[in-house]
């Protein structure tokens, strides 16, 4: 009895939560990268946080609850962030595996994390983290393949990711986690609809991409956004951190087997680099409660 009561507790339940997020958001990763081809990375985009913010705000109904003027504009900087980090996170996406791509948008929390300290040991995972991302640049013979400008937009994505972290952490202390995921999705869908629109113009209403739009929206956005926001209130820091140090490895293994995405053993070794440097961080981290919502991709 003991045992059940164990594998029942809301720890337990928060870490299954957060795993099932990571994973649903690369394999939907996996499939909006299929949609490339015929309406852009800003289309995808478009579509998939517009479909998500319909369904978050068709089940979380966040006008029931009145904001002030502080909290609207902590959760619209929060969208606004939100909404960056998955358009610039697609069009990386467009150029370069998603293993690499997650590994490198990495560095955005990573580097929150890294300078809300000034610890001798974190000398060492912030030298994990640029070793990871030098071995990952195309630099190298190994690293030819890779395209600079989707190296970039990567770039961006992390930086973009860092201000999500930040705003949406100011966002779930102040306002409930639902409203402030859906009206953030909302804020996301009115930034990134122009570029949609720009790009793919009436093909944006064709009937046949509908199934892989809702796909990419229910797995990348509305499902591990809700979960997230579940298991961020039950979860510590320190093991929500580690946690979320798996998804370049998962975003990897989901590029390889969804995208037959094959990377070098460089490439897989910077992976590494970058998932120790995060679970690195994170063990070593203050406890605490984790107040953060993840990302995205």
């Amino acid at each position: 009895m003991s045992r059940v009561r164990t594998m029942l507790s809301p720890v337990s339940v928060a870490v299954l939560t957060l795993l099932v997020a990571m994973t649903s958001i690369q394999v939907g990763a996996s499939v909006a990268k299929r949609l490339f081809p015929l309406i852009g990375a800003q289309g995808v985009t478009t579509l998939r946080v517009f479909f998500a913010a319909l369904m978050l705000l068709a089940f979380w109904r966040p006008w029931r609850r009145k904001l002030t003027r502080k909290e609207l504009w902590v959760v619209v900087v929060y969208g606004a962030a939100l909404g960056g980090m998955n358009m610039t996170f697609y069009l990386a996406l467009e150029r370069i595996p998603l293993g690499i791509a997650v590994a490198i948008e990495f560095t955005g929390p990573l580097a929150v994390a890294l300078l809300s300290t000034r610890r001798p040991i974190d000398f060492v995972w912030a030298f994990l983290a640029v070793a990871g991302i030098l071995m990952i640049l195309p630099l190298a013979e190994s690293s030819k393949a890779l395209d600079w400008v989707g190296v970039f937009w990567a770039l961006v994505a992390g930086t973009c990711w860092a201000f999500y972290i930040l705003f949406g952490q100011r966002a779930g202390a102040s306002v409930h986690g639902g409203t402030a995921t859906s009206l953030g999705m909302v804020t996301a869908a009115l930034l990134v609809c122009p570029f949609g629109v720009a790009r793919a113009g009436t093909q944006l209403l064709d009937v046949s991409l509908l199934p892989m739009a809702l796909a990419v929206a229910v797995l990348s956005s509305a499902l591990p956004y809700s979960l997230e926001m579940i298991a961020l209130k039950r979860l510590p820091a320190r093991t929500f951190g580690i946690l979320m140090s798996l998804e370049p490895a998962l975003a990897a293994l989901s590029g390889l087997v969804f995208l037959r995405e094959q990377l070098t053993v460089i490439q897989w070794a910077a992976i590494g680099c970058v998932i120790l440097a995060s679970a690195g961080s994170s063990a070593t981290s203050k406890p605490a409660v984790a107040e953060v919502p993840e990302g995205v991709d």
